[in-house]
């Protein structure tokens, strides 16, 4: 396994977590990390995840792990069309119901069709993931007001299930990205390389 020279560490603000990448981004990304959370139950979460030089998300494969359970997830995507490989233990549901959340989603997608045309991958609670979008689509040195509106294959932790997301990155000066979603907003701000300083209710780089 190679050795990455940069590590990043970020502290969870919505719940009690944390998030640990090592990485290489002198041509594209190439990164692994670790996501702890205890929402909705105690999980761990282990991503790799690799782009090509632009910045174009090529693979993502993600374990998550708890008492009793442990979910893989391997997305591997080619011209904007994606393959999802799942594995399944034990029992995510029977955990979540005994700590008085719903059921969870099954890891993967049924369509992956609905994922055509994305380029970014989304893996909630991942500082890291914005970066994607942010150094794709070169809202660095965009002026302020561009805005871009992409679709992106969101994953679910711990469930693993994937999704389809619209989603809206603006460029508004001074090292500060806006993402919006449907129903939310939050203006990130971010260091030099493109990489989340602050995500306001979400984390901060420590």
């Amino acid at each position: 396994m190679a050795e990455l020279p940069t590590s990043l560490f970020w502290e969870r603000r919505d719940t009690k977590g944390a998030e640990h990448a090592l990485l290489d981004a002198s041509a594209g990304l190439t990164a692994r990390g670790t996501v702890v959370a205890v929402d909705p139950l105690a999980y761990t979460a282990k991503y790799e995840l690799k782009t090509d030089a632009n910045w174009v998300t090529t693979t993502l494969e993600v374990t998550t792990e708890g008492g009793g359970w442990s979910r893989s997830l391997r997305l591997s995507a080619e011209d904007g069309r994606w393959r999802a490989t799942t594995s399944e233990r034990g029992d995510l549901d029977a955990a979540l119901s005994a700590a008085g959340h719903a059921g969870a989603g099954l890891p993967g997608t049924e369509d992956p069709d609905l994922l055509v045309g994305a380029y970014d991958v989304d893996l909630a609670g991942s500082s890291l993931t914005n970066t994607l979008p942010i150094r794709r689509l070169g809202l660095l040195d965009a002026g302020a007001g561009v805005a871009h509106r992409i679709s992106a294959v969101w994953v679910l932790v711990p469930s693993l299930e994937v999704v389809q997301a619209d989603q809206i990155y603006t460029a508004l000066g001074d090292n500060q990205v806006r993402y919006a979603s449907e129903t939310f907003s939050a203006d990130l701000s971010v260091d030099g390389a493109g990489f989340v300083r602050e995500y306001p209710g979400l984390s901060r780089m420590v």
